[in-house]
């Protein structure tokens, strides 16, 4: 093994924070949707799908699809706000999110290079990792290949710039769906950390924390 590629969302920072709090209730205060976690539930579906058409000629940055998102809001559920200031809480919590609490030890202890993978822009990413005090050896993000995850697109990239073959490498995700499969269509072994919950893809190498990445590095 040569590198450590890792997912961004849900595996170096957590789904949640300030911006996304305010981001939530100002969301259900004014709009038919009033219970948090249908709301998110319904975010994620819509920020997903949109990530899934957007590829080459179709490319929407995550700024646009955030902004299609929340007039698909504006249609659906009658959201009636600043959709401007609610652009920006997104904007913030890109950059804002906290880090899992296993991320800096995982940094420090990792004896190869780690890149991190993401579909969030490079602007954002960048910044989150300057104010958590992280250093990868770099950063690839979908603005990079006009494609998201789990396009092999994007997995490619990153074993461009970190001058890997693929099976010099693992990748660290969160998702089946963005990290496990988008990896294997590049030939890059996935390995799932499952902070919480039962693990429902045995095909693919788990962990329950960052630590446990360490022992299959050799």
């Amino acid at each position: 093994m040569k590198a450590v590629f890792m997912d961004y969302t849900g595996t170096i920072v957590q789904e949640g924070g300030k911006e996304m709090q305010e981001t939530v209730m100002t969301m259900c205060q004014n709009s038919n949707l009033h219970e948090p976690k249908t709301l998110l539930k319904e975010w994620w579906g819509i920020v997903k799908r949109l990530e899934a058409e957007s590829c080459g000629d179709s490319y929407l940055s995550e700024d646009e699809i955030a902004d299609r998102a929340l007039n698909f809001f504006v249609e659906k559920y009658q959201l009636k706000a600043d959709l401007e200031e609610l652009h920006k809480l997104i904007q913030g919590f890109w950059v804002n999110a906290p880090v899992f609490s296993d991320v800096k030890e995982f940094f420090e202890a990792c004896p190869l290079p780690i890149y991190v993978i993401s579909n969030n822009g490079i602007q954002y990413v960048s910044r989150a990792m300057e104010l958590n005090s992280l250093s990868p050896a770099g950063i690839v993000c979908a603005d990079m290949v006009r494609a998201y995850k789990p396009h092999r697109e994007l997995f490619e990239k990153a074993l461009e710039v970190s001058g890997c073959a693929p099976e010099e490498v693992l990748h660290v995700g969160d998702s089946y769906q963005s990290d496990g499969i988008g990896a294997l269509s590049a030939g890059i072994k996935p390995v799932l950390i499952i902070r919480n919950g039962p693990n429902e893809h045995p095909e693919i190498t788990t962990v329950k924390k960052l630590s446990e990445v360490l022992d299959l590095l050799h």
